[in-house]
């Protein structure tokens, strides 16, 4: 019932709707005015052949007769009355079989069908709607978003200009709203006054234009866009943003992150406060043969090890684990920490080979810029010439061609980055750089999460996917403790220790047999704690940094924390 009254409202809120109903009933009312007519006539002949008939008689003679069911109780005898019955019956034909269907349809059940998609894409969102989340489009980073605001409970709203692409996305489940992007009452209807944050990830001039428009409805909600050109950024800010994120320059900035220069060392990967995140490939090192608990890392240089990477595949740490020379660890620890692990087990120099970065493109120029910044040499395999910025680093070709990778350093580079937009690519060129070096260390990007697992199936040893990239970087600014994906659905997170486990230690809580997460740091006072004591009670008023799947940060969160309000 609330249904039929919403598919109402939206068909008679309607102007066309309302013009075409009025329209109908002046058909109508026509319609009854020709029936009316011909029982009158009906009469008088009726009356000329010397017979009298009541007015049901007559009304009932020129319904049958003009939908042409000629039941023939009733007829005529003289030749005008034949004629008379023959005009009846054309007419009706014209206009009860032939216009009136097509008026009917054309002018109410279409607009009403109308009426009922519309209904499943409204046009606003209840007043009492507050502290959400408003998109303004429907792409690979706000997919991967909007999984993680579900994760969250907070609720969000897509916004699109189009009906069918409403339709299509209410369809998927998605919770939308119809309206122009451009158009200031758009964000009244969904309340941007009351939202949690306004995110824009179109193009720059499209996003500057939400801005804009968001900015004349409220002064204060969270903007954050998307920029695709560092020019645009200032352009962003000026127009209202909040944040404004190159997902781009970050996407390759990530990428080089991961590349461990072919040695033992332990490379930084992210930060969070106080704790370090950091990988090293076990070859070459004294671990290589060691199960983790013989390796004994805690004891001899304070870090933990979170997992372990073999071939594309994460593990989280067990102890009865046997290093292999393959094997990657992940530590967690303390700058000093890390340094005393690179003093001890780091025994062989870097490869200085150049490192190639497949695909000349935003990503893989910013890839360029971070190895130059930690002082490697690199070279960029580019198909199209204008896309060449310095001949020197530039080796132009189809990275397919043998002759090309050769000449770009395939055969002694310690790593090579694959970094193009589109991921059927990037499959292909994972699979045969992996066939032409066995022991090169493959980074791949990926557009969309579903691809990661193949890529690593295909031999990459890491992959970023740029939409969960872009959904970790807008939840961390969503009013939220931060976040830090250690790759791809693995990360750290920062959380208030529950009221559920304050006074209870780690190894009672069961934290790590119970949801897969490895508490890594407590924090308390701006003082950071790496690697707490397991058997210390934990404090009230402290935050909590954990280790996990996306799958075992859901079950940290349902099990010992309140869903958001």
């Amino acid at each position: 019932m609330k249904f039929l009254v919403s598919q109402l409202s939206y068909f008679w809120q309607d102007r066309h709707s309302r013009a075409n109903v009025y329209a109908l009933l002046r058909y109508l009312l026509l319609l009854a005015a020709m029936v009316t007519l011909y029982s009158i006539l009906f009469h008088f002949i009726m009356a000329y052949e010397g017979r009298e008939e009541s007015w049901v008689t007559g009304f009932y003679w020129t319904l049958t007769v003009m939908s042409t069911l000629g039941f023939g109780d009733i007829t005529f005898e003289s030749d005008l009355g034949r004629i008379f019955s023959s005009i009846v019956l054309l007419s009706g034909i014209i206009f009860m079989l032939v216009i009136l269907p097509f008026t009917f349809i054309n002018l109410f059940y279409a607009p009403w069908l109308r009426a009922q998609e519309a209904a499943r894409a409204p046009k606003s969102l209840p007043d009492t709607v507050k502290g959400h989340v408003i998109l303004t489009q429907y792409d690979a980073v706000t997919m991967a978003l909007i999984e993680r605001l579900k994760q969250f409970h907070y609720r969000y709203v897509v916004l699109t200009p189009e009906l069918e692409q409403a339709l299509r996305l209410h369809d998927l489940g998605v919770k939308v709203v119809r309206g122009d992007l451009d158009n200031p009452e758009t964000y009244r209807r969904v309340h941007v006054e009351q939202a949690a944050l306004v995110v824009t990830t179109a193009n720059d001039r499209l996003n500057t234009n939400v801005a804009f428009t968001v900015r004349e409805v409220s002064e204060t909600v969270p903007i954050i866009a998307t920029a695709n050109a560092a020019a645009s950024v200032d352009i962003l800010e000026l127009a209202g943003c909040n944040h404004v994120l190159q997902l781009g320059e970050m996407m390759g900035q990530a990428l080089v992150r991961r590349v461990t220069g072919g040695d033992a060392r332990a490379h930084v990967i992210d930060r969070l406060n106080g704790l370090v995140i950091a990988e090293a490939t076990a070859r070459n090192s004294p671990l290589v043969g060691q199960t983790l608990a013989e390796s004994r890392l805690r004891d001899r240089v304070g870090v933990t090890v979170l997992g372990v990477w073999e071939r594309g595949q994460f593990q989280l740490a067990r102890p009865t684990m046997r290093i292999e020379p393959g094997t990657v660890l992940v530590l967690a620890g303390s700058e000093q920490q890390i340094e005393q692990y690179n003093a001890l087990f780091c025994m062989e120099p870097p490869n200085n080979e150049p490192v190639v970065i497949i695909g000349g493109g935003r990503v893989g120029r910013a890839a360029g810029r971070a190895l130059a910044a930690r002082g490697m040499d690199y070279r960029i395999v580019e198909l199209l010439p204008e896309r060449v910025r310095d001949p020197a680093k530039y080796v132009l070709g189809d990275a397919a061609d043998l002759e090309v990778l050769v000449a770009a350093g395939i055969r002694k580079t310690p790593a090579v980055l694959v970094t193009t937009h589109d991921d059927d690519t990037n499959i292909y060129l994972t699979i045969y750089c992996r066939r032409l070096r066995p022991d090169v260390q493959i980074i791949s990007r990926a557009r969309l999460e579903r691809n990661v697992a193949t890529l690593h199936r295909a031999g990459a040893d890491f992959v970023l996917s740029y939409a969960s990239m872009g959904a970790s970087t807008i939840m961390n600014l969503l009013n939220r403790d931060s976040i830090l994906m250690v790759t791809e659905g693995l990360d750290v997170f920062e959380v208030e220790v529950p009221e559920s486990l304050i006074g209870k230690s780690i190894a009672e809580a069961k934290i790590r047999q119970l949801t897969d997460c490895t508490v890594v740091a407590l924090e308390q006072d701006g003082i950071m704690t790496v690697n707490p004591n397991p058997h210390l009670p934990l404090p009230a008023h402290a935050k909590m940094v954990l280790i996990g799947t996306v799958a075992a940060e859901n079950c940290f969160l349902k099990r010992f924390t309140r869903p958001h309000e």
